[in-house]
């Protein structure tokens, strides 16, 4: 994974596969791993790989790292992590994206359909409510409905 980092900014982005590259490698964490890499905060890549998989808005972009535009440039050149609020929304975000992945069996349409208005969220993005739980588990089950077979 370092590899692909290292490349991606020395390029000074990151592709959308970078994305899918640290949702899966974090999945494979345990619990407490994961937890400790929140509270120690994770990289701006996360913020960097997340605005190119799902073309989000600045303001969007700005809601999940939960800093303002200048705050969020001296953490990427300053190579300074994300707070414990950002990481763990990110963290979120990237186990909704890899259930919605696993219900479309793609990529590009998991990051598709988490990106559009969804009528059985209320018009909202599912990406969108990931910035708190309740909103995760809220696309977490129409996700479930989809996999299963019910209207979403």
């Amino acid at each position: 994974m370092s590899a692909i980092r290292n490349h991606e900014e020395r390029r000074g982005m990151a592709k959308p596969v970078a994305f899918w590259t640290l949702a899966h490698a974090r999945a494979k964490l345990t619990e407490n791993q994961r937890l400790a890499e929140i509270k120690a905060g994770l990289g701006t890549e996360w913020v960097v790989s997340m605005k190119e998989a799902f073309h989000v808005s600045t303001q969007l972009l700005l809601t999940f790292a939960n800093a303002s535009a200048s705050t969020l440039e001296r953490r990427k050149k300053g190579n300074l992590p994300l707070d414990q609020v950002a990481s763990e929304r990110l963290d979120r975000l990237a186990s909704v994206a890899l259930l919605a992945e696993e219900v479309f069996e793609d990529k590009q349409a998991a990051a598709d359909w988490m990106s559009e208005p969804n009528q059985s969220l209320g018009g909202r993005q599912p990406l969108s409510l990931c910035d708190t739980e309740i909103g995760a588990n809220q696309v977490r089950r129409v996700l479930h409905a989809i996999e299963w077979g019910g209207a979403a």
